[in-house]
């Protein structure tokens, strides 16, 4: 029996899925494989994450850890930052958005604990694949042609620009390839104590940046328990705060209380979204309470997983009406965006890992470091509609949510999604179609989603039946970045399936 081992996202289909099945041919663990399907995306999506950014894992070995290395707020910055957030939905571009990056320090910590192969076998293909080139893979393509990306990233569009005439031109990272053969050689201290770190900075604080090289030396990956909450007959492992699994956590609470004997056939269809619609309006109200847990109340996000509330608010959802904002706490909204990357891995010892990547937005904050082929990230840009302050290293909130379930009879869903404000929803719909409408794990992740927007505005995605949803009171919404993408590795009754969201062209690959 073949048995795929390793999913990936936000890939083209070209060999490139040898890249990662390679590493766990080679003897790889699943932290291997992770690490070298990331390093291959951040050339294959440079618009959604790469070693300018950061990371959340959800790691089950013996026990299920959460290594945090996402971006931390730089000793200096902006003092009226948040003064510069937009207010309704844009890309937000500047380097006052730079957080420090964690992405290469984070590789560093889970290959360390877990990683099988050398440290520099992990680098190798995407080097070989940055420096020799890549066809322009179309849903880049694509992408560069919205005047909005061309209009503001300035910076990072000439090195796409030249590529965009002919299908068939070779897409080369050159100054890239050359930074990550440092790193492959030198460890990540290259880039947080070496040379290429020293070099960013350079080129940051020549962007009006205020990233110094004592914030690179001083990262540190937060590892900690994973937070677990029972979802049914279904134990789910979640990054605490301030990734947003405890709002997954919620919404799924929500709907299981709803989905003893939900289902999609005729009314009953109608009723399913209606109630995941409201449930999703009062998730969109507890945004709020995702924040760093060392720099604000330690407990605000605890109520999301705390029955008695969860009951509380499901008592408060009707199946014939909808109500204003304010009813979910969600008077003031904070602002939608798009991005990230996940993929999910098992391997042959049962090592599963659930990672999100990410540098924000799109082409983060569209500032590029020529001399170390890094784009960085405007991870700072997260704090805007959902705090009131910024302090020096602290992390923002996340809607990331790689997580991991456990059935009672042993069965394993490592799970996560990209999308940016999209990710709960997409992620929590293919939950629930799995678990608790009977779909198999690709239809599960196929199926149109509704995204409930942070105005509460209900946005269908193309294919998606809305048919009487306006007549129970929803406001439709004019949402049209459906650039969600679900990626998932399943085992079950000793089979594995594994799925790669084809929204994206992705395809999964094992052995």
């Amino acid at each position: 029996m073949r048995i795929p081992k390793l999913d990936y996202s936000n890939s083209i289909v070209n060999d490139w899925e040898d890249v990662f099945r390679s590493m766990l041919q080679q003897g790889g663990s699943a932290v291997d494989g992770a690490i070298a399907a990331l390093l291959c995306t951040s050339v294959v999506n440079p618009q959604s994450m790469g070693i300018g950014g950061g990371s959340i894992l959800t790691i089950r070995n013996k026990k299920v850890e959460v290594y945090n290395f996402r971006e931390t707020v730089p000793q200096s910055f902006k003092s009226n930052l948040l003064n510069d957030c937009k207010s309704t939905f844009g890309l937000t571009t500047g380097s006052q958005w730079i957080g420090v990056p964690g992405e290469l320090r984070g590789y560093e910590a889970v290959h360390k604990q877990y990683g099988k192969l050398p440290w520099a076998k992990l680098f190798e293909p995407t080097i070989k694949l940055a420096g020799e080139g890549i066809p322009l893979p179309v849903f880049l393509g694509n992408l560069l042609k919205f005047s909005i990306v061309k209009d503001h990233f300035t910076p990072v569009y000439p090195l796409f620009e030249p590529f965009l005439h002919d299908t068939g031109d070779i897409l080369k990272f050159p100054k890239l390839a050359e930074t990550m053969k440092t790193i492959a050689e030198q460890g990540a201290d290259a880039f947080y104590t070496g040379k290429i770190g020293q070099d960013l900075i350079r080129d940051v604080e020549a962007a009006g940046g205020t990233l110094k090289r004592e914030d690179l030396k001083s990262f540190q990956v937060r590892v900690e328990d994973a937070w677990t909450v029972p979802v049914g007959d279904t134990k789910m492992h979640f990054p605490p705060p301030p990734a947003g699994g405890p709002l997954l956590a919620f919404l799924l609470s929500l709907m299981k209380g709803f989905c003893v004997n939900c289902s999609l056939d005729g009314d009953q269809k109608i009723q399913t979204y209606h109630h995941f619609i409201e449930a999703a309006k009062f998730t969109n109200g507890q945004k709020k309470s995702i924040t760093d847990p060392l720099f604000n109340d330690k407990k605000s996000a605890d109520h999301l997983i705390d029955p008695s509330f969860i009951n509380q608010i499901r008592d408060m959802i009707f199946s014939n009406r909808t109500h204003d904002n304010s009813y979910y706490n969600n008077a003031k909204p904070s602002r939608d965006h798009v991005g990230t990357t996940h993929v999910s891995v098992l391997d042959q010892d049962g090592l599963a890992v659930s990672a999100t990547s990410t540098i924000n937005q799109l082409f983060g904050g569209g500032i590029y470091s020529p001399r170390t082929g890094i784009i960085l990230n405007n991870e700072l840009s997260d704090f805007c509609g959902r705090a009131d302050t910024v302090r020096a290293g602290e992390r923002p909130p996340s809607s990331m949510i790689p997580v991991i379930l456990e059935s009672k009879s042993g069965g394993l869903l490592v799970i996560g999604g990209s999308g940016g404000s999209m990710i709960t929803s997409a992620v929590a719909l293919s939950i629930v179609n799995r678990l608790w409408l009977g779909m198999n794990l690709k239809d599960a992740i196929a199926a149109p989603i509704v995204f409930v927007d942070s105005s509460n505005n209900v946005n269908f995605e193309p294919g998606f039946n809305k048919v009487r949803h306006s007549s129970l009171g929803h406001k439709p919404g004019s949402w049209k970045y459906f650039f969600n993408v679900v990626n998932a590795v399943e085992k079950e009754n000793g089979c594995i399936a594994a799925v790669s969201d084809s929204r994206k062209n992705g395809m999964s690959a094992g052995y």
